[in-house]
């Protein structure tokens, strides 16, 4: 069946019910009636009145001028006031992390009022989260690049995870990777050898040059909205959103 925007199907595993906003390649985006919008595998089996089905990429068609979507596939506010700002925060690792999140996020992120700060690395991370003061009204979401079983990163993150704090990762090595290499015209991310400075490495073996900030900024302009991110990272921006923004 295709993932028609604004069919309501359910994600059973999850619970969540909610209307299609949004498809990629390989992941589907579903609103629910709170503004919530989560993401799934294409691949998966949904539930639409009782029944299992399975969803397809539509055919594209010209967008409804009166329906306008942000990057991230949630519906453009336009009456949209300032919101005052949360308590609670996103932390994510570095400023071209933060400069993603905002390219694709940045609309629902000013409806809902959170602020995305780079606290620049995870090594300081329980220092940080202490620092902080995580509470039931200031509840604190932290993106990581690179959280895999077994990781620094996974160990720190076990750390300060708790009712009030979500570490939340994906597995690339660094956000450049989370980037969907077919984007920016390539077949794949190169490997690069350990024991030198990832960006670096990349910036060599593809030719852009030494610069790695005017390289990012010519892959960051690259990107137009969420179907050009791998569906890894939107799932884990989306749960931290979830968890700033819940309510009581």
């Amino acid at each position: 069946m295709p993932a028609a925007l604004d069919l309501v199907i359910e994600e059973p595993s999850s619970g969540f019910c909610g209307a299609v906003v949004g498809c990629a390649a390989d992941a589907v985006h579903l609103e629910d009636r709170h503004g919530r919008i989560r993401v799934f595998p294409l691949t998966m089996t949904f539930v639409l009145e009782g029944h299992p089905v399975r969803l397809t990429r539509p055919r594209p068609v010209r967008p409804d001028p009166r329906t306008l979507r942000s990057a991230s596939g949630s519906t453009v506010r336009s009456d949209h006031r300032a919101t005052v700002a949360l308590a609670s925060r996103i932390y994510v690792e570095g400023i071209h992390d933060a400069e993603l999140v905002e390219k694709v996020w940045g609309h629902d992120l000013r409806i809902e009022g959170v602020v995305v700060e780079p606290p620049h690395g995870i090594d300081d991370l329980p220092t940080v989260v202490a620092d902080f003061a995580p509470a039931r009204d200031r509840r604190l979401g932290v993106l990581v690049d690179h959280l895999m079983p077994g990781s620094k990163e996974s160990r720190i993150a076990a750390r300060v995870t708790g009712s009030h704090v979500l570490v939340a990762g994906h597995p690339h090595v660094d956000i450049w990777q989370a980037v969907r290499p077919e984007v920016l015209g390539i077949r794949a991310w190169p490997a690069v050898p350990c024991g030198r400075p990832w960006k670096d490495g990349v910036c060599a073996r593809l030719g852009w040059g030494p610069d790695t900030g005017a390289a990012w900024q010519q892959i960051l302009g690259r990107v137009s909205s969420y179907s050009d991110l791998d569906p890894a990272l939107l799932a884990r921006v989306e749960e931290l959103i979830d968890l700033v923004t819940a309510q009581g």
